[in-house]
């Protein structure tokens, strides 16, 4: 377990101090005065890495030499169904490409040191998203920065002209990214195994320090790429177009709009299906840090696009996760359904999880819809996509009545993700106030515990009208910003719930509401979870159905069950 009695303070919280006139705050044992833009006394910037509002910890003197020896926590977190990287330090999820029937994950990554910085584009790829294999680094830091986060496109009519006569090939556009500016760039491959950088490079220079991640994608309707990228101190989205993925001209700003935080990162743009037919166009930003949670998060707008300008229906938006450990989230180019990944992790506290030789994980990938929510109006819905196919043999539990105070209960596999479904309907009839008056109208847990008594706890509480997600009780890692104790509203007077809950490892996801309400969350008990308790209080309730299936392990790496 990692030491954390006196953990750094991430800049990002740094930032926000500051501007309620804290005027130095210590960061490890260094006492750094500053200003709100994250600049020393005298003017210069206080490190070597890139402006950004997350600490690139790896980039700072001594960093980036520590051993990746692996422990035996790195065996006990690892997941079986999600990616993560065999070594070094992983953040957000690059370049999702599908062609020629593979899926391209590329990703933010360090491969000298578990800590974030000396950014390489990262790269493994799938059939099926889920039996990842690692490919060799695509996109290299060289002297004129790190390689930020960006996207690949395909190019099959050759529209960009980076090919020779008869070759198609995936075109990667990027942030190359030093201590004083952000600029955008392209590098092309004909397989995406290597991605080479074009002549001409940058193809995009604001001359800023802070304009970052570039997401294409081609518009048909106007015939051209649409570029959206961050301008991430003004809290923007710059809109630019091109005939050719080469020659750029702005065409529109959005914002600042919705939670503003310090930094706008990661924006993501897509035409995504209504419920009831239709289609609306949504942008995605994560912020960082400024989450109401804490930390970094993701937000959407829904609207219109013209292939210049984004207009949203309003300009309140909405947080894509009720939990903790959602952010930069990258739609998949080239597929029928929307799909996207995101970096499960949370700025505040990533490069002090308790893992040695690796941090950072990617979640399920999720299909995306929009749904009509009739108070909130239209909603992204997410469900995993696929992951059906990895279920093994039913693990028995039958529904029917559990009364009040009284469960029901199962042995789990250990070193196995795990799948609960589960629907069931909170009696109208209290039983009577339950020990302490908790749940007095009824209350519904979903307890994954051990027998040192630690628990995940996730559930609905019909008096409050809200489900929760609870992993204070779990005791492998602490740290100040690792909250414990997330909810979310769920529909008023709905006694009836549905449940998707995902455990692999060292990841919760619970889909709830339809998919509407979803919540990530990184978890580190110190044993693993053995054992599934369902749980009443405050009223009876029936169970109409659960399903309970282990998941067959997709990632060659070596997890907690001694398999490699």
């Amino acid at each position: 377990m990692s030491d954390i009695s006196n953990p750094p303070l991430p800049r990002r919280a740094m930032l926000g101090l500051l501007a309620t006139g804290a005027a130095a705050i210590s960061l490890g044992a260094e006492a750094v005065p500053a200003s709100q833009n994250g600049m020393a006394a005298n003017g210069k910037r206080g490190k070597h890495e890139p402006n950004a509002s997350h600490p690139e910890l790896a980039d700072r003197p001594g960093g980036n030499h520590q051993s990746l020896a692996p422990a035996a926590v790195d065996i006990m977190y690892r997941p079986a169904i999600h990616y993560s990287p065999k070594l070094g330090f992983m953040n957000d999820p690059n370049g999702l490409l599908h062609r020629d029937g593979l899926y391209h994950l590329y990703f933010q990554y360090d491969p000298d040191a578990s800590l974030a910085g000396h950014v390489h584009w990262g790269h493994a790829t799938s059939s099926d998203l889920y039996h990842w294999h690692d490919q060799p680094i695509a996109i290299d830091e060289t002297p004129s920065g790190e390689a930020f986060t960006g996207s690949v496109v395909a190019d099959p009519d050759n529209l960009s002209g980076l090919f020779k006569a008869g070759q198609t090939g995936m075109v990667a556009i990027y942030t190359r990214a030093s201590a004083h500016s952000q600029t955008q760039w392209i590098a092309t491959g004909l397989d995406g195994q290597t991605l080479t950088d074009a002549p001409g490079n940058p193809v995009l220079d604001l001359h800023s320090d802070s304009f970052r991640d570039p997401k294409v994608i081609f518009h048909a309707p106007s015939g051209q790429w649409v570029m959206v990228v961050a301008l991430s101190r003004l809290h923007q989205i710059g809109f630019f177009t091109s005939p050719d993925l080469q020659h750029w001209t702005e065409a529109s700003r959005f914002g600042p709009a919705g939670l503003l935080g310090i930094d706008y990162e990661c924006p993501n743009l897509v035409e995504l299906p209504v419920a009831d037919g239709g289609s609306r166009w949504v942008l995605f930003v994560s912020i960082n840090p400024g989450s109401p949670q804490g930390g970094s998060c993701t937000q959407y707008f829904v609207g219109d696009f013209d292939g210049r300008a984004f207009t949203a229906d309003r300009p309140v938006a909405q947080i894509i996760d009720f939990a903790k450990d959602f952010y930069a989230l990258q739609f998949y180019a080239g597929v029928e359904k929307p799909t996207a990944i995101a970096w499960m992790g949370n700025w505040q506290y990533c490069q002090e999880v308790p893992t040695h030789a690796w941090r950072g994980l990617m979640t399920l990938p999720r299909e995306m819809s929009l749904a009509h929510d009739p108070i909130q109006g239209l909603r992204l819905a997410q469900q995993p996509a696929g992951l059906e196919a990895l279920r093994g043999p039913r693990i028995a539990m039958d529904p029917g009545r559990i009364d009040a105070g009284s469960a029901r209960q199962v042995a789990l596999p250990e070193g196995q993700a795990i799948e609960l479904s589960i629907t069931f309907e909170i009696d109208n009839d209290p039983s009577g106030p339950a020990a302490g008056g908790k749940g007095r109208g009824g209350r519904f847990a979903i307890e994954f515990s051990n027998d040192q008594g630690e628990m995940l706890s996730i559930g609905v509480d019909a008096l409050a009208q809200q489900a929760w997600l609870d992993r204070s009780r779990l005791r492998g890692f602490s740290q100040p910003f690792f909250t414990g104790q997330f909810s979310t509203p769920i529909a008023p007077r709905d006694r009836r719930a549905r449940f998707r809950i995902i455990l692999d490892a060292c990841s919760v996801e619970v889909f709830t509401q339809d998919g509407m309400e979803v919540g990530t969350a990184l978890i580190y008990p110190a044993a693993p979870l053995n054992l599934l308790r369902l749980h009443t209080s405050g009223s009876d309730a029936i169970v109409h159905a659960v399903e309970l299936h282990p998941l067959a392990k997709t990632m060659e790496r070596s997890t907690w069950s001694g398999e490699v």
